[in-house]
């Protein structure tokens, strides 16, 4: 087997001194400067799939999922979240989630959830 031509000996002399235990933390940091921002974006930013996919999780047909998040959209309540804004409103209106989540596309107490997340 012939030598590979290339320069990882070069590149890896940083990493020398470092024994298994350094070299995993090294890993460890490396990677979550990767993944910070990738955290960052997730827990900041949503759209409006995400949110019909957690209403589905929840029990939602797609058809109502889309109503739930159109009407949540249109009063700019989907930045926080739609299942969320089902849950509170279940929990302040003493609904089932089901309940709540079709009052919502029907316009109930919207504004009042407006109040509740402004």
């Amino acid at each position: 087997m012939k030598p590979r031509n290339d320069d990882f000996q070069e590149r890896r002399k940083h990493l020398d001194h470092l024994d298994d235990h350094e070299l995993k933390e090294y890993f460890y940091k490396l990677t979550n400067q990767m993944i910070d921002p990738l955290l960052e974006l997730a827990y900041e930013y949503t759209s409006p799939a995400i949110e019909r996919s957690v209403l589905m999780r929840m029990g939602f047909s797609s058809l109502e999922a889309k109503a739930i998040t159109d009407k949540l959209m249109e009063y700019q309540l989907l930045e926080h979240g739609a299942g969320h804004v089902v849950y509170v409103y279940s929990k302040n209106n003493k609904l089932s989630i089901r309940e709540s989540g079709l009052a919502l596309t029907e316009g109930k107490n919207v504004e009042k959830m407006m109040e509740v997340f402004k």
